[in-house]
């Protein structure tokens, strides 16, 4: 509420101006410990965190037939220049086609709005329609996978996966449901596929086991599908959220993983066991 009544944060809002009026009167109307489905109505409503788990602005997505718009604020004017629209707008991205399934995202942008207008440039955008005051920018699903696999971004680091993984792993898609599988497709989308019999053996295959560093804790963990799972074993699903994040990556590898709640720091330590460095290709 605080960052809407800026006029310098919502004077290039696309969404209405009588926003935080709105969720003001919302908040002090409703006595319930969560709002979501409030702030979701008309559309999808998300925090956005930097990795240290501040708050730092929101994203809406709103739906209209296979179209998509996207609605972006990063709030505290302090934080403006730290390339975190950017970071949202490829979270947004990636919700937008992999959980909502949209065809096409649109973003409505302000032609006197630079930094909004360069995020979503850099992000892949094409201009679609200009007004004197109002650029449309849009990323359709085609593009947006073509990027993902031709142009990986320079934040991320490359993963890779069998070819044998990902067929198995597109037909655990076709009936996983869960509401973090979409996090899982997109690995596998973006991930360069290798023979499984010329993986570096150093690389998270399935049925890997692997010392993994998750934040100030080392753990020894096997990345296994969701049949054989057991957290007490140690034996992690690929569509957990530890279990997606190390899917592909190799030893020294180190990243940031957002869950649901909070932001992990992993750290691949050593690749223990991959069943094709040990000839277990039946695996």
């Amino acid at each position: 509420m605080d960052w809407l009544e800026d006029e310098h944060v919502t004077r290039y809002l696309s969404d209405s101006r009588h926003v935080s009026r709105f969720i003001e009167q919302v908040i002090g109307r409703v006595q319930l410990p969560i709002l979501t489905h409030l702030f979701n109505q008309g559309g999808r409503f998300f925090m956005a965190y930097d990795r240290d788990d501040v708050p730092v602005g929101f994203v809406r997505l709103v739906k209209a037939g296979t179209d998509c718009e996207m609605v972006l604020v990063i709030g505290n004017r302090d934080n403006w220049g730290r390339k975190l629209g950017a970071s949202a707008i490829r979270e947004g991205m990636k919700l937008a086609f992999f959980d909502m399934r949209a065809e096409k995202l649109i973003a409505k942008i302000h032609a006197d709005n630079e930094r909004s207008l360069k995020a979503f440039e850099r992000c892949g955008f094409l201009l679609e329609s200009q007004t004197p005051a109002l650029h449309s920018f849009a990323m359709t699903s085609d593009r947006y996978l073509r990027l993902l696999r031709e142009s990986p971004a320079d934040y991320v680091t490359d993963i890779h996966i069998t070819e044998v993984d990902k067929a198995r792993l597109r037909s655990l898609l076709a009936f996983e449901h869960t509401s973090t599988v979409f996090e899982l497709e997109h690995e596998i989308e973006r991930a360069i596929v290798v023979d499984p019999h010329q993986v570096a053996q150093d690389v998270v295959t399935m049925n890997s086991r692997a010392l993994v560093q998750l934040d100030d804790e080392k753990v020894e963990v096997a990345l296994v599908y969701p049949e054989d799972a057991d957290g007490s074993a140690g034996k992690l699903s690929v569509c957990s959220g530890i279990g997606t994040a190390i899917l592909g990556y190799k030893e020294g590898d180190a990243f940031d993983w957002r869950m649901t709640n909070r932001t992990r720091h992993i750290r691949i330590e050593k690749v223990l066991y991959q069943p094709e460095a040990a000839g277990d290709f039946h695996l």
